[in-house]
């Protein structure tokens, strides 16, 4: 048990999908097991039978319950529902910290968390962007829309949370230095994963897992693989994990160039069970914020090759060969090739596995963002709120 009043955590989010839903749950975790009681709230139109099975793993650890109700990807009348909805979930739970992840997971952190607040209710509002709307281009009307209504949101917020500075710096730029209190607290992962996944000898030599969507690359995956094939000079084998909406997209276009013995498709599944089908993880996305699974793969001691996109290059360093221009599917081939041919090019191009440990982990993660919450929750209001219990 924490030495000060265990918290009340709420974490709200829409995708129970990705990254976004790794954070939250190694969060929620490390935090239970802290001794504080935690919940979440997100949409329950997302996942399947994969994120089913996601969500019975952590709910041991979420004293506060879980909530799921439908909240739509886009802005809409819907919202309105969802919100009400929410607020009268979140009210019954009395909680302590409001925790928004994404745009919409920060909108209604925010607008409930303030709510709560008219009532005379003390709660902390926080907002962890995740990239999510930062994707937008600052320069249509949809972006400009969009970053206006997180800059009026800063009125309703008490701290932001960015999982890397690059999300830090766009934020900058696109919506404005941040009004309230912000602090820089990177993504992490749990002790259990730093153990060497070891390739099986039918191991393929490069991997693709995540979302099937072209903002993730899948297609530059497919077309640097058959570049890495031509200039190498012989087959290789390939293997895309994941679902999404373009999957059969991406089934025609192997079946076009004749790839497709040559690229196997699986459904989604657990990170660690999937790197033990490869010598290589690529990830050839378009634009990112602090992707888990660069962090997973590196925790594993699998090599890693990314486009030079998002907090990727705080991972693997700046200058980092494993680094391909983004979009560019020739220059993520080169480095395909590199790695595929080079001797000792991943003990040579690879962060240091102690550093890469302390930076991060979950246990970092979880510290930083526990002293932010105790920063902002006034330790008499939890003395408050716990006293009835004991009366």
């Amino acid at each position: 048990m924490p030495d000060s009043p265990p918290l009340r955590i709420i974490h709200c989010f829409r995708s129970p999908i990705g990254g976004i839903f790794r954070h939250v749950r190694d969060l929620a975790e490390a935090h239970a097991r802290q001794g504080h009681e935690v919940g979440i709230v997100c949409d329950s139109t997302t996942g399947g039978s994969y994120e089913d099975a996601l969500f019975d793993e952590i709910r041991p650890f979420l004293a506060l319950g879980l909530v799921r109700l439908p909240i739509r990807r886009s802005i809409g009348p819907t919202d309105l529902a969802a919100l009400w909805s929410s607020y009268k979930e979140i009210r019954s739970l009395q909680p302590d910290i409001l925790h928004g992840h994404g745009a919409k997971g920060g909108v209604l952190a925010r607008i409930i968390g303030s709510a709560l607040r008219v009532n005379r209710y003390c709660v902390a509002r926080l907002y962890s962007p995740h990239g999510g709307s930062l994707h937008y281009d600052s320069k249509t009307l949809t972006g400009k829309t969009v970053f206006l209504l997180e800059r009026l949101q800063e009125y309703l917020t008490d701290a932001i949370v960015f999982v890397c500075d690059f999300e830090r710096r766009t934020y900058e730029a696109k919506v404005g230095k941040p009004r309230p209190y912000s602090e820089l607290i990177y993504n992490g992962i749990d002790d259990r994963d730093f153990e060497t996944v070891y390739a099986r000898p039918d191991a393929v030599d490069f991997l693709y897992i995540g979302m099937l969507r072209d903002l993730k690359g899948p297609d530059l995956f497919i077309d640097a693989f058959a570049k890495t094939e031509r200039i190498i000079g012989k087959p290789l084998s390939a293997m895309m994990i994941g679902d999404g909406p373009q999957r059969q997209e991406y089934e025609q276009m192997m079946l076009e160039r004749g790839l497709g013995r040559r690229i196997e498709m699986l459904p989604a599944m657990k990170a660690r069970d999937a790197f033990a089908f490869t010598r290589n993880v690529v990830v050839p996305s378009r634009a990112e914020s602090m992707p888990y699974i660069v962090l997973e793969a590196l925790a594993a001691r699998k090599p890693v090759i990314a486009s030079r996109v998002g907090g990727i290059p705080e991972v693997l360093g700046a200058e980092s060969a494993a680094l391909a221009t983004p979009d560019d599917a020739q220059a993520l081939a080169a480095v395909m090739t590199a790695a595929a041919t080079e001797p000792d090019w991943a003990a040579k191009v690879m962060p240091e596995a102690e550093a890469f440990k302390a930076a991060f982990s979950t246990s970092t993660m979880a510290g930083s963002i526990m002293r932010l919450y105790r920063q902002l929750v006034p330790e008499s209001s939890v003395l408050q709120k716990v006293a009835p219990k004991h009366s």
